[in-house]
């Protein structure tokens, strides 16, 4: 049995305007040590998959209204708050997209990640701060015995996103999630991040959902690719048949946008129109007004 099984998942979100259902039966599966990209275009649906998989789709006023989330052997959706704090952190852990506001500023680093060590480890202080210090080092920060009593606002974004994913590793979790994790940090940071994560996915035991839209990262670190496209997910397999042979026309639209290196281009291809609003998705395949492809028959077939 896969790690991590979600199956026929659909949620609603309560407006002012009424209930608006942004994913439409989502279903894919992780197995142990894979990783996963979910892609596709902002406004997607890609993070709030994330959120729902550890239930914490309800703190962005969203409810699950169908389907299952089964991670080793366990049915989540099943799960209490309380029993879910005792997964989140320890079996799953989520890296957000944005380091500069994921920690807190008047804590110190170091005590950011000793705090998830102590509460799920059990560890006394002195050896959860060796831990700490173990896993800092582990990330690439250097002088990790300086930095660890610095604050928040005395590091860099890339510093930063470092110490998230070190408190994310700190409790050898089964389950990676890392959503867009190097959205919020300029070219170079995010080269380096990326070269992190690489390293990181060759050197420990847990299975990776990575959330991005850049295709380039998923052909580096990723095992397999999910294509999602207005609440749902229109392509699934391993990356190099993705990329060689894609069979949807959203798939083969986004490699399209990939610039080529070896070729000289006046204007880069894009695709055209954008993601509907989930009050607004049409009936039939939700990739059609956009499609070159379209056909009669969209307007009524997924």
């Amino acid at each position: 049995m896969s790690l991590l099984e979600v199956n026929g998942l659909k949620l609603r979100f309560h407006s002012l305007d009424g209930p608006v259902e942004p994913l439409n039966g989502i279903n894919f599966q992780l197995e142990k040590g894979e990783v996963l990209g979910l892609v596709g275009e902002t406004g997607c649906g890609k993070s709030i998959t994330a959120k729902s998989v550890i239930k914490l789709i309800s703190y962005s006023g969203g409810e699950i209204i169908d389907g299952s989330i089964i991670f080793d052997h366990e049915d989540l959706l099943s799960k209490s708050e309380k029993e879910m704090q005792k997964i989140r952190g320890v079996k799953i852990s989520l890296i957000s997209q944005d380091p500069m506001t994921s920690l807190d500023p008047v804590y110190r680093v170091g005590d950011q990640i000793i705090e998830a060590i102590q509460v799920h480890k059990k560890l006394h202080y002195n050896q959860a701060k060796k831990e700490a210090v173990r896993l800092m080092r582990l990330m690439g920060i250097p002088l990790p015995e300086k930095v660890f009593y610095q604050y928040p606002h005395e590091l860099s974004g890339g510093m930063k996103q470092r110490i998230i994913i070190a408190i994310a590793l700190s409790c050898d979790p089964a389950l990676v999630i890392a959503d867009e994790p190097t959205t919020a940090l300029d070219v170079t940071i995010q080269a380096q991040i990326i070269d992190l994560f690489s390293k990181l996915i060759e050197n420990v035991q847990s299975a990776f959902l990575l959330i991005t839209h850049d295709l380039g990262v998923v052909a580096q670190m990723c095992d397999s690719v999910a294509i999602m496209y207005a609440g749902n997910i229109v392509e699934k397999g391993p990356v190099r048949k993705i990329f060689h042979s894609p069979k949807h026309p959203y798939t083969e639209g986004l490699l399209q946008c990939i610039p080529k290196m070896d070729q000289k281009q006046k204007k880069l291809n894009a695709i055209p129109g954008t993601v509907p609003h989930p009050r607004n998705f049409p009936a039939g395949c939700r990739f059609y007004p956009r499609c070159q492809h379209a056909m009669k028959k969209c307007l009524s077939q997924q």
